[in-house]
């Protein structure tokens, strides 16, 4: 199942992943407490800078709504 996964950073900033695997955000969801989180998109491990929450959205976000 693919998805976007929302990550409110720390200094409330948000990083969106989209097109990802629910894998990603249970894998990020587990390190919310760790100094870097990180996950593995594709083949590629990925390393965040702290975060507070992880939020996912089960379908796309239609970013000209106007949000």
């Amino acid at each position: 199942m693919k998805g976007t996964a929302l990550l409110i950073n720390e200094d409330q900033s948000v990083t969106v992943l989209e097109n990802v695997d629910h894998s990603v955000y249970e894998e990020l969801a587990n390190e919310e407490d760790l100094a870097h989180p990180h996950c593995t998109i594709g083949d590629k491990e990925v390393e965040f800078d702290p975060i507070f929450s992880v939020v996912w959205h089960e379908e796309a976000i239609d970013w000209d709504y106007g949000y």
